[in-house]
């Protein structure tokens, strides 16, 4: 019996294939540490609670930093397409390249039926590209999952809070933001 071999991308392939039409916008897909895998669809709560927590956080943090909204940002190995990216202010609004390490300030994941691949396989790929913050909105339990002091290993720091509560961002000290501006009433 031979083993099963399997190839991994790098982030410059997964461009590549992109770039010469192999992948498309309609396969939505994203590289998690150099596997190509299917997103999940949307279903409406979980695109409400996305546009919402967008559109508040936009707010909060205009002229402080960009907040992307389903778009990609470039890891070592992964190129992961989050729900909300808080990144850095760009002068040329990332149209040379996606946000990396050094440019995010926040991860957010919305999660209505995907909560286990968010804790279980992003939290570490985060960590290990040593994000410093990664929150996941759990609008099945109406609760956040907050992921801080990234190491190789994870993070160390998870805590979860509910629907009514509310929380500083680490990037942001001074900004509170209230978890039911982020949920659907």
């Amino acid at each position: 019996m031979t083993a099963t071999q399997i190839h991994l991308w790098t982030v410059e392939e997964y461009h590549r294939m992109i770039d010469a039409g192999i992948l498309t916008p309609e396969n939505k897909v994203e590289l998690l540490e150099g596997k190509i895998i299917e997103m999940s669809p949307q279903r409406p709560p979980h695109a409400a609670t996305t546009q919402r927590s967008s559109d508040y956080l936009k707010v909060r943090l205009r002229g402080i930093a960009h907040v992307r909204m389903q778009l990609p940002i470039t890891l070592s190995n992964s190129e992961p397409e989050l729900d909300i990216a808080v990144v850095r202010i760009d002068p040329n609004a990332y149209g040379e390249n996606h946000p990396h390490e050094n440019d995010i300030f926040l991860l957010i994941e919305i999660s209505h039926t995907t909560l286990n691949i968010d804790r279980e396989e992003k939290a570490p790929i985060y960590a290990r590209a040593n994000i410093l913050e990664y929150w996941i909105l759990d609008i099945s339990n109406r609760c956040v999952y907050i992921f801080r002091n990234p190491t190789e290993s994870g993070y160390q720091e998870e805590i979860i809070l509910t629907v009514d509560a509310a929380i500083a961002p680490l990037a942001f000290p001074e900004i509170e933001i209230p978890f039911p501006e982020l949920f659907l009433p």
